[in-house]
């Protein structure tokens, strides 16, 4: 007899309002763990796009800042240095990673080039800690008494040499190796104090744009022929994870500083993503819970349509706990096979999405993340346990 009830109730289950509620239920429930794990796999896809080692572009994990000038600021050069509790409040933030400061000469530079090139200028020089310099180089190093200084050029100023000052000029156009032979006059002075050294170029920055020497030349040549006091900075630099932070972004625009805008363009482009992503989970979740509800609906539907049969079967002796039992087993499989065919789905897209970065040099994993399976566990998880509780409910109320 109670194999004849429980082939009644799975006829109930899989047949007329029962079926279409049932499908109903399911295609919600699909459709939710898919837009929410989407969401979970995206948010790690976009954190590798930004951190992975193989994405990272190194000279744009450093940022040279300095503050916006206006015409308040115009004539009174003080204003543009940073004073020591800004200089803190900057070293403090959370996406400051390391921080170092740009000191610059207090003595007149101009550089000459020999031979023909007829290039004469007249310059400044900046040191930073080397740790924020990407030119390794054995020569780069100065001791007292030296006459060489050796000297690292932004990249950008042989290309405005080559492409514009050398065409105007009918002058020869000279590349790096060139230019790394090439000993250069270097003139310093302070009033009627003069005094010549070789410049050697030892290579080429992309990551700041400046004239840079050793800092301990640069602090004996201040010492020698500036005003020997050590005076604040006027530019920063400092190491972030991510220069597109928007954190950091809003923070540069609140205290007015300015850095290369080019590092930090992607701000907008970050947060609207980030947007996304979160307006897909949120509708992920809300559809999960619709599941659960249409979930609960069919399962209080299917055990009113059995009233009659329950309460027999329990007056016959049947234990409440075998009917509980039988109707989660109805489920049960539902609910595994739902959230495999959606992690397979996104598992086919992941590979996809992955396939299509590459060609464009952005690396994903193609394979799912952990979180992404831990999120389909969970959700099955959540399911299994609230319709566990309503099929408890519903059996209680009725036996």
């Amino acid at each position: 007899m109670m194999q004849s009830f429980f082939g009644l109730l799975r006829k109930i289950i899989q047949t007329g309002i029962g079926k279409t509620r049932l499908v109903m239920a399911t295609l919600g429930l699909a459709i939710a763990m898919l837009l929410l794990l989407l969401a979970i796999q995206a948010h790690t896809d976009f954190d590798q796009l930004l951190h992975s080692q193989q994405n990272q572009n190194e000279s744009a994990d450093f940022l040279v800042i300095n503050k916006k000038i206006t015409n308040a600021m115009m004539g009174q050069p003080a204003k543009s240095e940073f004073s020591p509790e800004e200089i803190a409040d900057i070293k403090k933030q959370s996406f400051t990673d390391a921080f170092g400061f740009i000191t610059s000469n207090q003595f007149k530079v101009t550089a000459a080039a020999p031979g023909e090139l007829h290039f004469y200028t007249d310059m400044f020089f900046e040191s930073v800690p080397d740790a924020f310099i990407d030119v390794k180089n054995e020569d780069w190093k100065w001791n007292t008494g030296d006459n060489t200084i050796p000297i690292i050029l932004p990249n950008d100023f042989l290309n405005l040499y080559n492409f514009g000052f050398a065409l105007s000029q009918d002058l020869p156009q000279i590349s790096q190796e060139t230019v790394k032979a090439l000993p250069m006059k270097i003139t310093i002075s302070k009033g009627l104090i003069t005094q010549e050294f070789t410049g050697r170029i030892v290579g080429f920055s992309d990551r700041i744009s400046s004239f840079l020497v050793p800092g301990n030349f640069m602090e004996w040549a201040n010492q020698k022929f500036g005003n020997g006091e050590i005076t604040a900075p006027s530019r920063v630099i400092i190491k972030t994870k991510d220069p597109s932070n928007p954190v950091l972004v809003q923070y540069l625009d609140d205290k007015g500083y300015t850095t290369n805008q080019d590092k930090i363009k992607y701000s907008k482009t970050k947060m609207i993503v980030q947007t996304i992503v979160s307006v897909i989970g949120f509708f992920g979740i809300v559809l999960l819970l619709f599941a659960l509800l249409v979930f609960s609906m069919f399962i209080q539907l299917v055990i009113a349509s059995c009233k009659r049969e329950i309460q027999l079967l329990v007056t016959l002796g049947t234990a409440p706990r075998q009917l509980r039992r039988y109707l989660m087993r109805q489920f049960i499989p539902l609910y595994i096979v739902t959230g495999v065919v959606a992690l397979l789905v996104l598992a086919g897209l992941q590979w996809w999405a992955s396939g299509i970065l590459a060609t464009h040099d952005m690396f994903v994993a193609p394979m799912l993340s952990v979180f992404t399976f831990g999120a389909a566990i969970l959700v099955v998880l959540l399911v299994y346990i609230v319709n566990l509780l309503n099929v408890r409910k519903y059996v209680a109320e009725i036996s």
